[in-house]
């Protein structure tokens, strides 16, 4: 049996007649799945909003701090896990992309730059008055779903998207990137890493397929993600090895071939670069 599992939505809300959308307050959804205090996966999008407590946050072996404002947002596959005060409240909000993108058509929830892979930050503080601004479109995803009003999916569809679109206003103030082609090239990048970085693990596959230099996407690398291309495609292999190596039923051995890496003490080695640890020390430090 696998210890750190991935959860469905249908897992949370086998009661609902939508089963590609799960909303809740922090409270009951403690109270109603307590199994989900430890390391694991969804198979959806997961958007938390903090309101009151505090406690610590694990998200792909980065750990943030919560408090009140506190906002995550994660993709289907991320790994967390988290250690929260008693006197938590707040909102937590599973979906899947189908239904998103179902619903509006001619936008995507992948194109929200919060949600972006390659350069995922995954927690943003909302002050006070923020808070207090966003914190109806929360309240109204409750009552709409604690409720049969009419039009109800419309309405839970829209609030939901305002709260992306208000996320969205303040990730670009805070990480503000000008709009010109390098986004669009960083973004095709990314689509391409994640299809490919398990077998292509060199930097001019990726610029060939972009049809451009590999100096110029070293360029934008650099300045979108300060980063090279080389830097880029390696935290995306580390992190995938991380995530691998919660899995015991995996050889570290295993881990490095389906990585695409022949060489098992290079696969270790690199790792070891990059993390400051090697592959077994980092399984044995999570347990």
């Amino acid at each position: 049996m696998r210890k750190y599992p991935i959860y469905n939505i249908q897992r949370f809300n086998c009661n609902s007649v939508n089963s590609n959308l799960y909303i809740n307050t922090f409270k009951n959804h403690l109270i109603d799945h307590h199994f989900i205090e430890g390391p694991h996966r969804h198979n959806s999008y997961v958007l938390l909003f903090f309101t009151k407590g505090s406690g610590i946050h694990e998200i792909d072996f980065d750990v943030f701090s919560i408090q009140p404002g506190s906002m995550f947002f994660f993709q289907p596959g991320q790994m967390h896990h988290w250690n929260l005060s008693d006197d938590v409240e707040g909102f937590v909000i599973f979906y899947s992309q189908e239904i998103y993108n179902l619903y509006f058509g001619q936008k995507a929830v992948g194109d929200y730059p919060f949600y972006s892979s390659l350069d995922n930050k995954p927690e943003m503080l909302f002050d006070l008055a923020e808070s207090k601004a966003i914190l109806p479109y929360f309240e109204g995803l409750i009552s709409e779903t604690d409720n049969n009003y009419l039009l109800k999916q419309d309405k839970i569809m829209n609030l939901l998207d305002v709260i992306h679109i208000e996320i969205t206003r303040k990730y670009n103030e805070t990480y503000f990137h000008e709009a010109h082609s390098y986004n669009v090239k960083i973004k095709n990048f990314e689509l391409l890493l994640e299809q490919n970085f398990k077998t292509e693990k060199a930097p001019s596959f990726y610029a060939s397929k972009l049809t451009i230099t590999l100096k110029h996407l070293n360029r934008i690398c650099n300045e979108i993600l300060q980063k090279t291309t080389t830097e880029v495609i390696t935290d995306r292999i580390i992190l995938e090895a991380k995530r691998m190596l919660m899995d015991k039923e995996l050889t570290v051995n295993e881990i490095a071939t389906k990585l695409g890496f022949d060489d098992y003490s290079y696969f270790t080695r690199l790792f070891k670069k990059k993390s400051g640890i090697t592959p077994t020390n980092f399984r044995v430090s999570k347990k």
